[in-house]
């Protein structure tokens, strides 16, 4: 009996990482939430040690499941942030018992401050600019402190489709930004074209608003989950370079990747080393090893030190 000739799988061709794409993932972060992150089962087989973890806080979240989340992130070496959405903060005490429990269990010194994408407050705050007024995190010695921003806007904060409140918050958290003792930095809703992005980051310094940008990117997923979650999170009209991709159906069926964006943001960033955007933060809906492995694979490293925004 003659044997069927048998040939190996052949090995996906490795990345080739230009060096550019290696720098501008340097010290890259990436976005977790409770119940994701306990899918994960070993944290240090993906992500470099001091890379920075965000952990959004969704409504209905027990604060015991995000401090958690922080305790064994921060004891696995990791650079924790939480978010502190104002609008399901109910008062000041509430908010200095997350402070306290935050630093007291998982030696929390940073967060994300965001107004939240609740549209009715559950108690005294409105905005990320209250919890920076209310003066709690700077007499916790909070070291990071940072805040959203809109490359494409946003229409909760401008139903007009400005960006003059947008702006007029920004200012503000500028000038906020020169007195506190906090590193503060920008960190972005994703969007999906370079071009956009790097005008809008052009144009916040030449507003004189110079906070470091930390660029929010989705990181790999299947096209029709991305487009459901930028439907759902507002963003613009870099959505079309999705919904174009979706009419071809030879690419419908394939995970979307964000070579193109990176490669374009990172040839900016090499010719203008000046450039505001200083870091990519990732937002992993394809899953966190997902992203993780394609991070490494692109070169990125993450290991902030602790005077780095």
């Amino acid at each position: 009996m003659s044997l069927l000739p048998f040939s190996k799988k052949k090995e996906a061709a490795p990345v080739v990482v230009k060096p550019e794409v290696q720098a501008f993932l340097k010290d890259y972060s990436i976005e977790v939430m409770p119940r994701t992150a306990e899918k994960v089962e070993n944290f240090r087989e993906l992500l470099p040690a001091g890379t920075r973890v965000y952990i959004a806080h969704i409504e209905g979240t027990p604060i015991d499941e995000m401090v958690a989340t922080a305790k064994r992130l921060s004891a696995d070496g990791y650079n924790v942030m939480p978010h502190f959405p104002a609008r399901i903060i109910k008062d000041e005490a509430t908010l200095a018992d997350w402070i306290a429990r935050y630093q007291g269990e998982a030696g929390v010194e940073q967060a994300l401050l965001l107004a939240g994408g609740v549209t009715k407050p559950h108690g005294n705050y409105d905005s990320s600019m209250q919890l920076l007024e209310s003066g709690l995190f700077g007499k916790a010695g909070f070291k990071h402190l940072h805040v959203a921003g809109h490359p494409e806007g946003n229409k909760d904060i401008d139903p007009d489709g400005s960006d003059k409140n947008v702006m007029d918050a920004l200012r503000w958290k500028a000038k906020f930004a020169e007195t506190s003792d906090a590193e503060m930095a920008l960190a972005t809703q994703f969007a999906f074209e370079a071009k956009p992005i790097i005008a809008w980051a052009n144009s916040l310094k030449d507003a004189g608003i110079d906070i470091p940008i930390h660029i929010g990117i989705a990181g790999p997923a299947k096209l029709q989950t991305l487009i459901k979650f930028a439907i759902a999170c507002g963003v613009g009209p870099s959505l079309k370079v999705l919904q174009k991709r979706a009419m071809d159906m030879t690419k419908l069926l394939l995970p979307f990747e964000p070579d193109q964006i990176i490669a374009e943001l990172a040839a900016h960033k090499a010719a203008n080393p000046d450039f505001n955007i200083t870091h990519v933060h990732f937002f992993p809906l394809g899953g966190i090893k997902t992203n993780a492995n394609w991070a490494i694979a692109h070169g990125g490293t993450s290991a902030i030190p602790a005077t780095q925004s």
